[in-house]
């Protein structure tokens, strides 16, 4: 039987020398267009498409593989007499190597400028095909896919004269995984194209980033994705300086500190713990915005994750590297910033640009047999009908205080309540099962500090116990949702106490 190998790649890292290699141990090399183009300056004996199919290539290249003469050699069964007599009887020849990858619509739907005929002409139809048909025949057919996979290939070939079944079966797996992503950044490229918000198939694709040591716990096996064309203002994309490897628990810490920090213009840092904030300042400094965060919640602070939304410096970094942390997150480091926390041998450093403008993506919580979906939370005040439904309105101080507590409640897990003043939370009661205990962790932690605070409720007030809580400790203005059958002996309360109270016509539940 005669040895053929097919090769027909976008991606020509190292295909000359795997195809030098392949002529050398006696395969016969078939190609199409600029592959062939490529092996025969270098070389390499090639024989075109259209000599084996008889057939030239047609419209534009659309159609060169699609071809009895190549698919019955890739999808016959060498060892079926049937098939056999078959190939004989039509001059097909067996195929024992196809060395394929496809167009490169990633790359080309990434461009800022790309039209949608140029997204569509750069859909693969005849590389999935040869790919798929191989990896069905892999018990016959080696398939590859990846150039990492080349010397695998090449290094059974020379020591067996094969490739063995389980290295077959492998390369086989790796290339439907390829053409399921290909074809998931191609259907979501689809329906966002047609504008489809819920459609009746969800397919997404996500690109291994790392394997993790564990998960949660020690004893649960994790590993970390990200998604092709993903936002660039997440984890997923952020650059490490320093420190040890990020764990899954540093990571949805991470995660949750960018989403608060995102939120604010001024200068802000977010501390977080087990996915809650314990700290958050705003000033006219990072300095100024830190040490605000880190008297929010001295003790909590420890071992936490710091997010900041500007440049860290060496005044903030001093301040830091008092404390131990786990991650440190902001857009940059000064020169002197570096020098100060890289003493730490652990602590991780990680930048991230922040985007003027953020990409909408949908939120993808996966649940035992399932998965669920919905946008993520972008509700602000200038979204929202907001009303004042007591007799006294928030002062000029309240309603700036009132701002970033709505800003922050939107980050915490539900129930929840924050205490804060104009430029730092000074308590938060997160993940109660009823929303006045949640208003009392807040108000214990922010002590005698709640007197003249404010404070902002996640969901409405089913009763008048929390505002009366809050009245006791001293809270001047109050800002909630509103909506409860019960709203009026809020709103009566807080007349009583001479408390602002401010609805928003929208809750943020977060579980």
């Amino acid at each position: 039987m005669k040895k053929r190998a097919l090769i027909s790649v976008s991606d020509k890292q190292g295909v000359t020398a795997f195809a030098k290699q392949l002529s050398e141990q006696g395969y016969e090399i078939i190609s199409t267009g600029g592959t062939k183009k490529a092996l025969e300056e270098s070389g390499v004996p090639v024989i075109g498409v259209s000599d084996v199919t008889g057939f030239p290539e047609i419209l534009e290249g659309r159609v060169k593989t699609l071809n009895p003469m190549i698919h019955g050699g890739l999808l016959a069964k060498f060892d079926e007499p049937a098939h056999k007599a078959q190939l004989e009887e039509h001059h097909i020849e067996p195929i024992q190597i196809v060395c394929v990858n496809l167009y490169p619509f990633q790359q080309t739907i990434a461009k800022p400028d790309v039209t949608v005929e140029d997204a569509i002409e750069n859909i693969d139809i005849g590389g999935p095909a040869m790919l798929r048909a191989s990896a069905k025949n892999h018990e016959h057919v080696t398939v590859v896919v990846d150039p990492a996979d080349y010397e695998t290939v090449l290094s059974q070939l020379k020591a067996e004269g094969g490739v063995e079944k389980e290295t077959r079966r492998k390369l086989a797996a790796k290339v439907f995984r390829h053409t399921a992503a290909y074809d998931a950044m191609i259907a979501d490229y689809m329906t966002n194209l047609v504008n489809e918000e819920v459609p009746e198939k969800l397919t997404v694709t996500f690109e291994r980033k790392q394997s993790l040591r564990y998960g949660e716990n020690p004893h649960q096996k994790a590993a970390f994705y990200r998604k092709p064309l993903g936002s660039e203002f997440s984890i997923a994309n952020a650059e490490q300086l320093h420190g040890k490897e990020l764990s899954y628990n540093n990571i949805n810490d991470a995660d949750a500190a960018l989403q608060i920090v995102k939120e604010f213009t001024e200068p802000a840092a977010v501390a977080v713990k087990h996915m809650n904030p314990c700290g958050i300042g705003s000033g006219t400094t990072v300095y100024d915005a830190f040490s605000k965060a880190f008297a929010a919640d001295p003790v909590s602070i420890f071992g936490g994750i710091i997010a900041f939304n500007r440049e860290v410096d060496e005044e903030t970094a001093r301040k830091l590297y008092e404390i131990f942390l786990e991650i440190i997150i902001a857009p940059a480091f000064t020169k002197e910033a570096l020098a100060i926390l890289t003493g730490k041998k652990n602590l991780r450093l990680l930048t991230i640009p922040f985007p003027t403008s953020g990409k909408e993506e949908i939120r993808l919580t996966s649940v035992e047999g399932g998965l669920l979906v919905q946008q993520y939370d972008q509700y602000t005040l200038d979204h929202a009908n907001v009303s004042v439904p007591t007799k006294r309105e928030p002062s000029e101080e309240e309603w700036k205080a009132l701002k970033l507590g709505w800003k922050v409640v939107k980050h915490v897990k539900s129930n929840a309540i924050v205490v804060n003043n104009a430029d730092m939370t000074l308590g938060i009661g997160a993940g109660q099962m009823n929303r006045v205990g949640a208003a009392k962790i807040a108000l214990e932690q922010a002590g005698e500090k709640a007197a003249g605070a404010v404070m902002a409720s996640d969901a409405f007030f089913p009763m008048n116990d929390t505002v009366e809580a809050a009245a006791k400790a001293g809270i001047t203005a109050i800002i909630q949702p509103g909506g409860s059958v019960r709203d009026e002996d809020s709103i009566k309360k807080a007349d009583e106490y001479g408390i602002a109270m401010v609805f928003t016509g929208v809750r943020h539940f977060k579980h």
